[in-house]
């Protein structure tokens, strides 16, 4: 009986032992707020955005409309491309050099041209073609649109071709949509991937860099001999920032030499376009990592502040989805976080060959947000140190 009952015994301390350490570690869990925030907000962050803001179907799009001709056919198809569901048609372009603008510099997704002779081709059954171009740096955004606009115009010439133009309804349709896809014409997902994966492994990896400089000083003790040395709080934040600034430098480097050599992805624009604003957008990232470093009392809490920064600037900024296909509530958030601008400048410069004059909205908000991270970053080091 004494031998059937030690090993029973030796369970019995086993399973108190285990019990031991499960309640010790979920006590510590309990007491730590930040783990618990991050349980129970990640998941209804990770449903909330997926249910509500994500949307592969994207409409009211963006939409420059250049009308050439005056004919009661003409004007039909515009009011009804001004009444679908997929295009807002922002204004009228004045010249197809108006329309070319306002397509590189991000202004509208989409123009559609209706030829000056559209009416009268048109009547005489010559199949009149209506050019739509799409910026396909974003190729997902263009299926939907397409299938809209033959609905739109076909449902419009339907309703106007009766009595003798019947005839002209029958058929084919009476008209051709060409569709143009500018930037990439065969819609490879790489050429939308490849340059934004620049501006999340930054986001990701200068997040996560600096959010733990602070943190880790505190915790092995060698903050106060930092505090000992005759440097200001702002110099001290420079530099720790300004290491951090080169190891982007050289990530974005090594991203665009496999990017073109191994994806085939172009740089149509200029590297001294695209190397100063993507130095901005680093500086960006390192303000906001070291203000989560100056607000955590760990390592674990900064890395946590950095990871619920870093889901909703991937989910809400274009990257994953169609910016422009998401509610007006998911799009103000986006546009507060510097991700968003950023994929913008990186797929204009590398696919549009744009400049910093068709840049000067996303760099404009992009400076704006450096600076009131920067400030911020400031202040609460400040904080910390008093």
């Amino acid at each position: 009986m004494s031998g059937a009952g030690a090993p029973l015994t030796g369970y019995r301390a086993a399973l108190q032992r285990l019990y031991a350490v499960f309640l010790k570690e979920f006590l510590q869990l309990r007491r730590d707020r930040g783990t618990m925030a991050m349980i129970v907000f990640i998941p209804l962050m990770q449903l909330m955005l997926f249910g509500y803001a994500i949307n592969t179907d994207p409409k009211h799009l963006p939409t420059a409309l250049l009308v050439q001709d005056d004919g009661p056919l003409a004007r039909s198809v515009a009011a009804a491309l001004r009444m679908t569901d997929y295009f807002a048609i922002k204004r009228a372009a004045k010249s197809e050099e108006d329309a070319d603008r306002m397509i590189r510099s991000n202004e509208v997704q989409f123009i559609i041209e209706i030829p000056a002779d559209f009416d009268r081709r048109l009547v005489h059954g010559d199949r009149p073609a209506v050019l739509l171009i799409a910026d396909a740096t974003d190729p997902t955004a263009t299926v939907g649109a397409v299938a809209g606009a033959n609905g739109a115009m076909a449902g419009a010439l339907s309703r106007e071709l009766t009595g003798p133009l019947a005839r002209l309804a029958q058929g084919a349709a009476p008209f051709e949509l060409r569709v143009q896809a500018r930037y990439n014409p065969a819609a490879e997902a790489r050429r939308n991937i490849v340059p934004g994966l620049i501006g999340t492994i930054l986001t990701m990896t200068m997040l996560i860099y600096t959010s733990l400089s602070v943190t880790k000083e505190i915790e092995r003790g060698t903050m106060e001999t930092l505090l000992s040395m005759p440097v200001r709080p702002v110099e001290i934040m420079l530099g720790k920032i300004l290491p951090y600034v080169a190891v982007g430098a050289v990530q974005m480097t090594i991203i665009l030499l496999v990017a073109t050599l191994f994806f085939h992805v172009p740089i149509m624009g200029s590297l001294a376009t695209l190397i100063p604003l993507t130095l901005l957008f680093i500086v960006a990232n390192l303000s906001i990592g070291y203000t989560f470093s100056t607000i955590a009392s760990n390592q674990m809490q900064a890395f946590q502040m950095s990871f619920m920064f870093f889901l909703p600037s991937m989910l809400l900024s274009g990257f994953l989805f169609p910016f422009r296909g998401m509610p007006d509530w998911a799009q103000d958030i986006g546009a507060i976080l510097p991700l968003t601008h950023y994929l913008r400048i990186v797929r204009s410069v590398m696919l549009k060959g744009s400049g910093f004059s068709d840049l000067s909205t996303d760099t404009g908000a992009l400076a704006l947000f450096t600076l009131a991270a920067m400030t911020l970053a400031i202040s609460r080091f400040r904080q910390t140190l008093d």
